[in-house]
């Protein structure tokens, strides 16, 4: 799952991005108003936690103008205002749920799983295709009902191609979900972890569960 945190305390985003990866979601920050708009534009994302009280423009503000440009990613928004009136006109800008600051990272860790969950059948904690069996809340993946160990890194991508089974998903997509905004791309990252899942979930190639598709991608045969 991909992020966007917009907020103006770059201390705060540090430590959000750094809790949030720790948790195998990846995770791009913008700390002004217009920046986090531009980035919600122009990426796709799981989920946006927007400040309220931002330079350049805020947060209800942009949350108004996305949901008026039909981009429906969940919105968590964040805000020092613990008014009901405060409360109120943020859900009624669009947004989907609210948080007071301060807050403890465990609420919001919950709160951004609720989001990413509801209502979307496809974001169910329990993914499987064939005998290969993902849980994002344990983030225990089996093969063949044996226990597989992953990095960070190789479980987010596996979780991304689980979640578009039978679809061809190319390089550029694995990159731009898997990746920080800021990385520079490198040709072949994409292709080293894809073959280290490879040599984790089905050691002896016997079953390509993971297809190359030449000159598109790579697609989860179900």
């Amino acid at each position: 799952m991909k992020i966007l945190i917009v907020d103006d305390d770059r201390k705060l985003c540090d430590v959000l991005k750094r809790g949030l990866k720790e948790n195998a979601y990846v995770v791009d920050c913008a700390y002004d108003g217009k920046e986090g708009e531009c980035y919600a534009d122009t990426h796709s994302y799981d989920l946006i936690i927007l400040d309220v009280m931002l330079p350049s423009k805020d947060g209800l503000a942009i949350c108004k103008d996305l949901r008026r440009k039909n981009i429906t990613t969940p919105i968590l928004m964040l805000t020092a205002r613990d008014t009901v009136e405060d409360r109120v006109r943020g859900l009624d800008t669009g947004a989907d749920d609210y948080l007071t600051k301060p807050f403890a990272f465990a609420e919001l860790l919950a709160r951004a799983r609720a989001l990413l969950r509801r209502d979307n059948p496809s974001k169910s904690s329990k993914l499987s295709v064939g005998e290969l069996l993902l849980d994002t809340k344990s983030r225990e993946v089996h093969w063949k009902s044996e226990p597989i160990e992953l990095t960070t890194k190789e479980y987010v991508i596996l979780e991304y191609l689980m979640r578009n089974p039978n679809a061809v998903v190319t390089r550029t997509m694995i990159e731009s979900h898997a990746w920080d905004y800021d990385l520079d791309s490198i040709s072949n990252l994409v292709d080293v972890y894809i073959r280290r899942i490879r040599q984790k979930i089905d050691p002896e190639q016997g079953k390509q569960i993971i297809q190359t598709v030449r000159g598109a991608g790579y697609r989860m045969k179900s």
